[in-house]
């Protein structure tokens, strides 16, 4: 009993610890994430915390950190653009919604769809995707409004502080781990430049951070089926988007602790969490793979955790937003080459050879249609291709032996799996003009798939029909002798020593 307490009191130690942590780290990405979807930095804030909170005590899997992502982000820049932020709350609301529903039809299980080559190519993408959003931040605006490319000496401090943000990450955690490789880098960049009078743009240039607590505010459009023709094909976008890198992350996660999340419950959690948040003022969110990996390795396992760093962060928008508005862009720049680098799957250049050509072309495809479209539609493509040539593959694979029966007949037995791509070669395994009279086709070795398998089968018995010649269907599934009416008379189906397997077959369903 005593070893018992210990344990529950050592891991709710740890998910606070670990809370505060991602906490920290939070802030900057938020706001980062804020400037790419052209929004105030508090309409972010706001988000991570609300989507967090949220996510944390009712989500599939505890531990794992939802907020304001890039991959989200960068969706949302055209609608911010073109139609102001107002329509991007009434977006979120009904992306909200739309997670929902697909949680209630219990959508989330079609994540084991994705192949592992489409996983590899999304998270390259989404790197790629990140960094090329960061570029804005090396323009500045003349006197004559216009944006044009920072040069001489502003561009060169730029860098140098973006090289020393990313030093600082990436040694620091060598020398010590009790403080935040990011946040250190964020504290000693901005009192760097305070210190020194440095001439770079910071938060405060941009936008103002201080708020108090979020406020019930309904997004002011218009209710009217032209605002819905807007924010409707963004918010499916927006949906997709953020269940894919949801359920991605959860199984990411389950794999690291070796236990299983419930990904159809994460995705009621995520809906209803961006619900609120697009009701609250923030631009909704979904998991973040970066910092449920902080937590995870800090040793936040627990749904404490998520939440400490949801109200941490809340308490940083209402006492802390002054330091906030002082940090300089090249820093939170810095952070997120540093995110970019940490995302992107070097090692996918070292197998591409290694692998099957078919894989390394849909990591290379999904990456192009991620930075060319979005995430939601690279994945679909992946898959896509990556079932077609899965199909492809095994449309070959059915093959059939044949021989002379005692009867002087002959005996067909199909070995391979018969479905829509190979249903052409099925047919060209038999010669029904020089068969003698009696024919038996075997189907013990082989795999009836679907519709288009039953239909080949029907049609096979139609040209024995008009042969004139008696075919036999040996172990055969019963589904299938439903449908084989065409051939009349002359066709006998012997289901003896059925395996009773079934077919998914549209007109039974």
């Amino acid at each position: 009993m005593f070893e018992l307490h210990a344990a529950r009191r050592r891991n709710v130690k740890n998910d606070i610890l670990s809370g505060l942590t991602v906490a920290l780290a939070l802030v900057p990405e938020a706001v980062a994430f804020a400037f790419v979807a052209g929004v105030e930095p508090l309409v972010g804030l706001y988000a991570a915390f609300m989507v967090g909170l949220i996510t944390a005590s009712i989500g599939g899997r505890p531990g794992m950190i939802s907020g304001a992502t890039g991959a989200l982000a960068v969706v949302m820049v055209t609608l911010v653009a073109d139609h102001g932020v107002e329509y991007l709350f009434a977006t979120v609301v009904l992306m909200g919604i739309i997670q929902i529903g697909a949680g209630v039809l219990r959508l989330g299980k079609f994540i084991r769809m994705v192949p592992h080559p489409v996983m590899l190519g999304f998270v390259n993408g989404l790197a790629i995707v990140i960094f090329l959003a960061q570029l804005k931040s090396f323009q500045v605006t003349d006197e004559s409004g216009a944006s044009q490319w920072m040069s001489g000496q502003q561009l060169w401090t730029m860098l140098g502080l973006i090289a020393l943000t990313m030093a600082i990450i990436n040694y620091l955690p060598r020398l010590t781990k009790a403080v935040p490789s990011s946040l250190a880098a964020i504290v000693v960049v901005s009192l760097l430049v305070i210190g020194l009078g440095l001439d770079t743009k910071t938060v405060g240039d941009i936008a103002s951070i201080a708020g108090g607590l979020p406020e019930f505010h309904i997004p002011m459009v218009p209710f009217t089926w032209e605002t819905l023709k807007i924010i409707l094909p963004y918010a499916v976008v927006l949906a997709a988007i953020g269940l894919i890198e949801s359920l991605l992350t959860l199984t990411l996660i389950d794999e690291l602790t070796e236990t299983r999340g419930r990904g159809n419950k994460e995705c009621i959690a995520q809906g209803t969490a961006n619900v609120a948040t697009g009701f609250f003022g923030g631009m909704g969110g979904c998991a973040m793979i970066g910092q449920s990996m902080i937590n995870v390795n800090s040793g936040g396992r627990g749904r404490l955790s998520g939440i400490t760093a949801a109200l941490a962060l809340l308490a940083f928008i209402l006492f802390a937003s002054s330091l906030i508005e002082e940090i300089p862009l090249a820093a939170l720049v810095g952070v997120m080459f540093v995110v970019v680098i940490g995302t992107f799957e070097w090692s996918s250049f070292r197998i591409l050879k290694k692998i099957p050509r078919t894989d390394a072309f849909v990591l290379i495809l999904v990456s192009a249609v991620t930075v060319a479209t979005d995430l939601a539609v690279a994945v679909v493509v992946g898959v896509i291709v990556s079932a077609l040539a899965f199909a492809w593959e095994h449309a070959k694979r059915i093959d059939v032996k044949s021989y002379m029966n005692d009867l002087g007949g002959k005996v067909y037995e199909l070995e391979g799996p018969l479905f829509f791509a190979s249903v052409s070669n099925f047919q060209d395994l038999f010669d029904p003009k020089n068969d003698p009279d009696d024919v038996v086709v075997d189907f013990k070795n082989a795999r009836v798939a679907d519709h288009s398998a039953i239909e080949a089968i029907d049609t096979l018995g139609e040209r024995y029909m008009k042969a004139g010649k008696r075919l036999h269907l040996r172990h055969l599934s019963p589904e299938c002798t439903k449908l084989l009416e065409k051939a009349g008379d002359l066709v006998e189906v012997n289901i003896i020593e059925d395996p009773k397997y079934f077919v998914a077959d549209d007109k039974l369903a």
